[in-house]
């Protein structure tokens, strides 16, 4: 899936990839994405695949709101990250927003990693070849296979109306969000380590993401 990084919306990868999932899900959904143009980014999102990608405009291009598929200038997008969803069987925990999305399909979902990595003390950590993340991965599992994330933040604010609690790892070019009561409110950090994932953003590794 990183390979993907990098292409334009017209990519056959692209579309080859789409049509993987699509088939994974076995639906007979349109393979067409409801984009979402801005200035300075175009989301291309599959709500009943449950992955959306992020493409930015290079070459001076400035897309208008509001612009459908036909009228983008495709060769002037690079696709930037891509967002996979993880829909909680409890609606009631989840937002407006992501309830449009359905969970990503394919599991486990598997990215490979580097284990050439260090802690924040420049000592080596031993960590698997790869990372393999179910619909049910908790925070303490990515912790596991990736160690200490490299930003993290969220789960601030009123237990009733906190942010839910993220973690990135640059280097590896994965960010994740985490949903579900463990992911806000009081002590959150304690109780984050039983949150499940709900959204995983994939992105250029080392990419600067402020």
């Amino acid at each position: 899936m990183q390979d993907l990084l990098g292409l334009n919306p017209s990519s056959i990868a692209i579309s080859q990839y789409i049509e993987t999932v699509a088939e994974a899900k076995k639906t007979s959904s349109s393979r067409t994405p409801e984009v979402k143009s801005y200035s300075d980014a175009v989301y291309f999102n599959y709500y009943p695949l449950g992955i959306s990608l992020l493409f930015i405009p290079q070459n001076g291009y400035k897309p208008k709101t509001g612009l459908k598929l036909n009228e983008l200038r495709q060769d002037d997008l690079i696709l930037d990250s891509i967002d996979l969803y993880n829909v909680p069987t409890d609606k009631s925990k989840t937002s407006r927003s992501e309830l449009t999305f359905t969970t990503f399909p394919i599991s486990p979902v598997v990215f490979p990693i580097t284990n050439q990595a260090k802690d924040k003390d420049e000592k080596p950590i031993e960590r698997p070849s790869q990372l393999e993340i179910m619909p049910e991965t908790t925070g303490k599992e990515f912790v596991q296979a990736l160690g200490e994330p490299d930003r993290k933040g969220g789960g601030t604010g009123p237990s009733s109306g906190s942010i839910d609690i993220w973690c990135e790892w640059t280097k590896d070019g994965i960010m994740v969000e985490f949903g579900g009561s463990q992911a806000k409110g009081p002590n959150v950090w304690e109780t984050g380590k039983d949150a499940v994932w709900k959204v995983v953003t994939l992105f250029r590794p080392g990419a600067n993401r402020e």
